[in-house]
């Protein structure tokens, strides 16, 4: 079956546009006006995916993901607006949406990140490796769910991807192409600031002093590494 696509935006021209784009490569595709219109259809429809602008009536769509996020639909979302600022992009990623894609955007570039994300979260994980355990952080793949101290953590479905790939390459650098190609489902190198913002964002939540990691680290010139013995310190940027 073709997946469901919902866009979330309140310029009509650009939305049957984009409407229009995705039908031609088979999607179904919803769309709503305002962001409280298009959170209901969410709950009502669950998407396969979520185009969403974040300048939206009634309900931004800050508003939008957050709530999805708090009532916990895993729904990817990519959010394409105007605000091309990086305070917009961190807040967005901080939020729980797993693309940004700022305005004007190529139909090729649209439909190239629509197919990586329905790729992405259609894939199963692999491997029997369920639970994992670090420092005082307890991942568990089945809920995917992650613990600090025995407490839960906030973490949003991309960076739950992040954390429990980077597990799975048990101590081993990934480069940014490599985290982009499997997490985010590119399958080519495309310039971004994604893997970057996702990594400050979980370390945020993982590390006790995220300045200072102990666990995700930065291998400079190469890319990121988990270690689970935290016997090392990242190299210096």
């Amino acid at each position: 079956m073709n997946a469901r696509i919902l866009i979330i935006e309140d310029n009509r021209d650009l939305a049957m546009g984009l409407r229009t784009s995705l039908e031609v490569e088979g999607y179904h595709v919803d769309i709503e006006h305002d962001g409280i219109e298009g959170l209901e259809r969410i709950r009502k429809d669950r998407p396969d995916l979520v185009v969403l602008d974040l300048m939206l009536p009634r309900l931004s769509g800050f508003h939008v993901v957050r709530a999805m996020r708090e009532e916990k639909f895993e729904t990817p979302v990519l959010i394409l607006s105007a605000r091309g600022e990086e305070a917009d992009k961190v807040q967005g990623f901080r939020l729980g949406a797993d693309n940004y894609a700022v305005k004007p955007i190529g139909v090729l570039e649209l439909l190239a990140r629509v197919e990586a994300m329905l790729k992405r979260s259609s894939r199963t994980a692999p491997g029997t490796d369920q639970r994992h355990a670090f420092g005082d952080i307890a991942v568990d793949a089945m809920t995917r769910s992650v613990e600090r101290n025995g407490r839960p953590l906030d973490v949003s479905p991309k960076e739950f991807d992040l954390l429990l790939y980077l597990l799975r390459r048990k101590g081993a650098v990934v480069s940014r192409d490599e985290l982009l190609r499997e997490v985010w489902g590119y399958k080519r190198s495309v310039p971004t600031r994604t893997v970057d913002a996702h990594v400050a964002l979980l370390r945020g939540k993982l590390e006790a002093n995220p300045a200072d990691p102990r666990f995700l680290l930065t291998v400079r010139k190469a890319g990121y590494r988990l270690d689970t013995e935290a016997g090392h310190r990242p190299d210096s940027p």
